[in-house]
């Protein structure tokens, strides 16, 4: 296993699919995560981190930390304002337990801390954001795959909330069948169902504009190699099961399940759905955009943007890009296309220069990219014929 590096990336130069520029929007962040845009063009952004993980060595921990992937979490949501081409950030929520996803509908701001989700009302005018918790979700002990993901369904009068495994494979039986899951709950937190289940660590949630179809981005289980199993893309249907901790990718055994639920695996491997798309083993694919078509070269309506904020259980790392899965009749056609690419700094090094996370198109369809290990946000814009 290799553990990334974190340089200093005054030798950055990304690369970016031909047609497109890309260029930093701002720096300085801590932690940016995750990004929504609000209808006046500003930018809200959670910021969190990884604050304790079990089983790791303590040379691991410490050179995570160094990484900026563990440390105290900064715990708070900025918004980030341009005007007359400069940028501003503030402050707007904080003392928050490892917030992520944010939704805004209706002048209310939901944000997803790890234990629960905050709904806030926001004022423009006076920024008085006064939160009340309409949900609590499962946390803890160890917390692993804390990060809690939240959208509007299809006809924005429900919440889907992501909410990843809290172990690697259930090995202990700790883990309960609420987790692993995507659930669906009303705007107040009320009538919690389970949507989907058997996804390790769901996190990148997007409805597809051209089906109307939900996908989402999941991570798969670690200690089975370096190249297996595969992280994915997959269409989330309401209802279905997709095989964690039993088997991997729909159809595949898991060692340590086969030994203590044998006839599980067996059921699982019957019944779980495959997922869609393969997006190579632990790369840690994130954030997911489908691009609404606006001032952008149409090939890109069709598809889907995965951010890959890159693993640490690989000799050679993998990821640390952004990639484009063409689609056809509602599904991808199995390619795989390098939109982002030069956060590797030194692959025989195992150093980089960030780690991209999430994926948000602006109002003019402009794309923006989080980097959280580095605290940049960057700007990726069509260059117009």
């Amino acid at each position: 296993m290799k553990l990334p590096i974190l340089v200093d990336s005054q030798n950055l130069e990304l690369e970016v699919s031909e047609g497109f520029n890309i260029e930093l929007f701002i720096d300085g962040l801590m932690a940016p995560r995750w990004m929504i845009v609000m209808p006046n063009d500003e930018i809200l952004v959670s910021q969190s981190r990884t604050e304790t993980f079990s089983g790791m060595p303590k040379e691991a921990v410490d050179s995570l930390t160094k990484l900026g992937i563990f440390g105290p979490s900064p715990n708070n949501i900025i918004k980030v304002t341009v005007n007359d081409n400069k940028k501003s950030a503030k402050t707007i929520i904080d003392n928050l337990n490892q917030p992520f996803g944010m939704i805004y509908f209706q002048d209310h701001l939901f944000v997803a801390n790890t234990d629960s989700i905050m709904r806030f009302d926001y004022q423009k005018e006076t920024l008085s954001l006064l939160g009340e918790k309409i949900i609590e979700l499962p946390f803890g002990p160890s917390n692993n795959h804390w990060t809690r993901n939240i959208i509007l369904n299809a006809e924005k009068d429900k919440i889907l909330v992501a909410v990843g495994s809290g172990t690697n494979v259930n090995e202990e039986g700790t883990d309960t069948k609420d987790r692993a899951a995507i659930w669906e709950i009303n705007l107040d937190g009320t009538d919690k169902r389970l949507y989907a289940t058997g996804l390790r660590n769901p996190v990148g949630m997007s409805y597809d504009p051209t089906s109307g179809k939900l996908w989402a981005t999941v991570n798969e289980r670690d200690g089975l190699g370096e190249n297996v199993p595969p992280d994915y893309l997959t269409e989330v249907i309401d209802g279905e099961f997709y095989g964690w901790p039993f088997v991997y990718f729909g159809i595949y055994p898991d060692p340590i399940q086969s030994k203590i639920n044998p006839k599980k695996v067996v059921d699982a491997q019957l019944n779980a759905r495959v997922p869609d798309m393969a997006l190579g083993a632990h790369t840690v694919p994130l954030g997911l955009l489908f691009h609404s078509g606006k001032n952008i070269d149409q090939k890109y309506k069709n598809g889907a943007f995965v951010a890959r904020r890159g693993g640490v259980s690989r000799s050679i790392l993998s990821g640390y890009d952004v990639v484009f899965i063409p689609f056809k009749d509602g599904y991808p056609t199995g390619e795989i296309e390098t939109f982002i690419s030069g956060f590797v700094a030194d692959q025989y090094r195992g150093e980089i220069y960030g780690r991209p996370v999430g994926l948000v198109e602006m109002n003019d369809g402009t794309i923006l990219l989080s980097d959280d290990a580095s605290g940049k946000i960057w700007k990726i814009s069509y260059k117009q014929n």
